[in-house]
This record gives C-alpha cells, sequence and structure tokens, in this order.
C-alpha cells in the first residue's frame, strides 16, 4: 500500500521556475524539508532529512534553524519534528475555499445511505489531495485524512479528475509521477491509462478494482461548478468481498451523481 505522503523525490518543480528570477530557491528548499516528514518518518536527525530531500546537510540545517525559529520545527538535539503550527499552513487553504464545507454534507448523506465512507480529493500534479471526508469505518491498510495524497493514476478520484483534464495535461501529469504496480492488477502503462480517461470521461465516472490494494474497490464521480468546469472528485470506497461491481457502478453510482448535482449551484 502506498504511503499517504509524497517523496520528495517523487515531486517536480514547475518547468522553467528556477530558471525565473522571482523564483526563490531558499523558500523552496524549506518547502522540501517540511514535506519530508510524513507517515513513519515523524522524527529524523538532519542527516535523514538530507538524504531524503537530496538537500545539502548545510542547507537543510538553515531550513530548519529558521523552521525552528519560527514555530514550526521542533527538536531535542538530534531529533527534528514538525509542530502543530504546521497545520496551519494547510487550514489558510482550507479556510479560504467554500469545497470542503460545502461538500462535507454530501458525503454525509452518501454515508448514510450506503454505510460506506464517501471522499472528496482535489488533483495536485500526479497524486489526489484529500479534502473531506465522512469515515464509516477503516478499510484500507493506511488511515485516510483530509490532506492525505494518494498517487491519480491508480484511484478512481484520480481518474475521475483525470479524465476531464486536456490530453496533453494527462500526459504530462502521467509523466510527472511514478507509475508502478502497487498490486498485480495495477494497470501501469501510459497509453492504456489514457485510453482509461478517455473511457470515465464518456461514461461519467471511474470505477477502480483492487488497483490501489488488494480487497479494496472505488468508485468515483467529477464534482462540477456553478459554470460545468470539474473542480473536484467524491469516491465510495468498500471491500471486494462485501460489493459487487454492478451494484458500485448502479446502486452507489448513483447516490454519488446525486450527492455531486446537489453542491453543483453552491460552486463558484
Amino acid at each position: 500500500m502506498p504511503s499517504t505522503q509524497t517523496p520528495e523525490s517523487q515531486t517536480t518543480e514547475p518547468t522553467g521556475s528556477k530558471r525565473d528570477p522571482s523564483y526563490v530557491e531558499a523558500f523552496a528548499r524549506g518547502l522540501r524539508v517540511i514535506r519530508a516528514f510524513g507517515e513513519g518518518r515523524e522524527s529524523m536527525t538532519l542527516a535523514d532529512i538530507a538524504k531524503l530531500t537530496d538537500l545539502p546537510r548545510a542547507t537543510v540545517r538553515r531550513s530548519l534553524f529558521t523552521l525552528g525559529h519560527l514555530g514550526y520545527v521542533a527538536d531535542d538535539g538530534r531529533q527534528f519534528r514538525l509542530t502543530p503550527k504546521v497545520l496551519s499552513l494547510g487550514y489558510a487553504y482550507l479556510s479560504s475555499t467554500p469545497l470542503p464545507r460545502v461538500i462535507l454534507p454530501a458525503l454525509e448523506m452518501v454515508s448514510e445511505q450506503l454505510s460506506e465512507s464517501c471522499s472528496a480529493a482535489i488533483l495536485d500534479g500526479p497524486d489526489i489531495v484529500y479534502v473531506a471526508r465522512s469515515a464509516t469505518k477503516r478499510i484500507m491498510s493506511v488511515g485516510l485524512a483530509v490532506g492525505s495524497r494518494l498517487p491519480a493514476y491508480c484511484t478512481s478520484l484520480g481518474r475521475a479528475l483525470l479524465a476531464y483534464e486536456p490530453v496533453e495535461r494527462q500526459q504530462a501529469i502521467l509523466a510527472a509521477g511514478i507509475l508502478k504496480p502497487l498490486t498485480p492488477k495495477t494497470v501501469t502503462d501510459p497509453q492504456a491509462l489514457l485510453g482509461m480517461f478517455r473511457q470515465v470521461a464518456r461514461q461519467g465516472y471511474a470505477y477502480v478494482d483492487e488497483e490501489l490494494e488488494l480487497g479494496l474497490r472505488s468508485i468515483a464521480v467529477p464534482v462540477t461548478n456553478a459554470t460545468g468546469h470539474v473542480v473536484a472528485a467524491i469516491n465510495v470506497s468498500t471491500q471486494a468481498s462485501r460489493v459487487s461491481e454492478e451494484t458500485m457502478c448502479t446502486t452507489m453510482r448513483l447516490s454519488l451523481v446525486q450527492a455531486a448535482n446537489s453542491v453543483r449551484s453552491s460552486l463558484l
């Protein structure tokens, strides 16, 4: 099962960004240090962070000193860890967009109807980022919460979002990520994935069966705003042994479509 954090080695800078005189390298490196922390990496040494970010130890030391001075990092003299103040960075996004607030009641409605967990996510490069979630039970090997990240290519949420991107953008996103088989069923061929995106756009939903994790299947639909633009996707995930593909693509799909339609007029 993939981590809910994207390793820094898998992220890419915007094309040409470092050649732009407005690009602040020190700031970018500080963000790389923050993103190095994640599940299984709650506390690390300076050497650990330098290795993970592929940055010089002196650069990491300066970044940690600055982040510590600002209250985002704490240490015991050897091990460094993020402080709760880092949450304020993510909260700035959540509080500045109506999407999580508007969509959460719809997710709760779906969860109540189906007795399954329902989530909403947006696209961020080759990943999806969860922005709202109504969980009824834990069915994955890792816990998911708002802010968690998963690869887009092998998730129903990711495919429901990628399907409505221009082909050039789809190709660029696939090229930016690492397409690896997470299960024996994971589709990793770029051309096959592009074909799947076309199918999702035609049928209006994405169904993924045990490609992210064995025993897990999910279905997702896009969420459009008042002008018809796709701004998010919502999905239901369940255990493959409990719910059939037919039920997911009929009953569960209809519940998701109704939920997506219910919030459309509230999203600009």
